[in-house]
């Protein structure tokens, strides 16, 4: 989802002076706070009633302040990967809203510096850092935030090899996991693309749909590693997942079928790199024949 957040944050800053900029961000904060209070009357089982969005893409930061309200959090931290400049984040409404201690990770320099650049940066316990995650690195970085393993939130959003990475996770148990996935791949497969350090979403295929994991695929990982799918947002981007030895507070374990969302932007470009703006099958036939592994019995298949 990096492109159009890159847009719109050049243009953003292009066009509005600091000041309004802070102004706007205020009011943000203020009406998220008015959100939450009237969250707290709804049902943790019904997590799409509780969708708002503040600073998150989508509906991502009323469904995580739904769920920190709901379970015990004694770790008030969250470790998030691929973050950009951080304006546009699942986590950054938990930084500037609750006060909570973040570390965020993006694979460009270009990117953290900005983050750093940010007058929030100083204002909150906030560390930054540029790595290209990888299955092989991933719990070296983790440790790298110097938090306890038992976090509130982990968040991993890397346009790629997102399975891989919840696969190789093991130094952390954070008591809410967020992982992107890609709802063209389908309801009912456990696929993900092949595992690739390396691997860039925009030069492995034109559309720039070809990238990450089924819903399937990252239910069948997380229920290995001991969490339970609580919900998705509307747009069809993230899924939530809840530790299983939390789940006695009104939360309700998903079927994928019943949690997933088809996401109905249209970010899909042509050969020459314009937006064609694909929806439905169309998009799915746009990758059709591309290769996937599926995650259960490790065996390559096609799309």
């Amino acid at each position: 989802m990096g492109m159009f957040k890159s847009f719109r944050h050049r243009l953003r800053r292009a066009i509005l002076p600091p000041g309004i900029l802070r102004d706007l961000e205020a009011l943000r904060l203020s009406q998220g706070r008015i959100l939450t209070e009237l969250n707290r009357a709804k049902s943790p089982a019904e997590l799409r009633e509780c969708e708002f969005r503040v600073f998150s893409q989508f509906g991502e930061d009323g469904i995580i302040q739904k769920l920190i309200s709901t379970i015990p959090i004694p770790n008030k931290m969250f470790i998030e990967f691929g973050v950009e400049d951080f304006l546009e984040s699942n986590c950054r409404f938990l930084m500037m809203n609750d006060n909570w201690r973040g570390f965020v990770v993006d694979g460009s320099e270009r990117w953290i510096s900005a983050v750093r650049q940010h007058d929030w940066f100083w204002k909150y316990d906030l560390n930054a850092r540029c790595a290209v995650i990888s299955r092989d690195n991933i719990n070296a970085e983790l440790l790298r935030s110097g938090f306890p393993s038992d976090i509130g939130v982990l968040s991993i959003d890397v346009d790629g090899i997102d399975y891989w990475l919840v696969e190789a996770l093991s130094a952390y148990s954070p008591r809410i996991l967020i992982v992107e996935y890609n709802s063209v791949f389908g309801s009912e497969r456990k696929i993900s693309v092949p595992y690739d350090p390396a691997f860039s979403r925009r030069a492995r295929h034109f559309s720039e749909l070809y990238y990450g994991a089924s819903l399937g695929a990252l239910e069948f990982i997380a229920a290995k590693k001991g969490y339970s799918l609580v919900g998705t947002e509307s747009a069809g981007v993230n899924a939530f997942f809840v530790r299983n030895d939390l789940m006695n507070h009104g939360l309700r374990k998903l079927a994928v079928g019943e949690a997933h969302s088809v996401a109905q932007f249209r970010q899909s470009r042509n050969a020459e790199g314009m937006l064609n703006y694909l929806s439905g099958e169309a998009r799915y036939d746009a990758i059709r024949g591309l290769p996937v592994v599926n995650v259960e019995t490790g065996e390559p298949e096609r799309l």
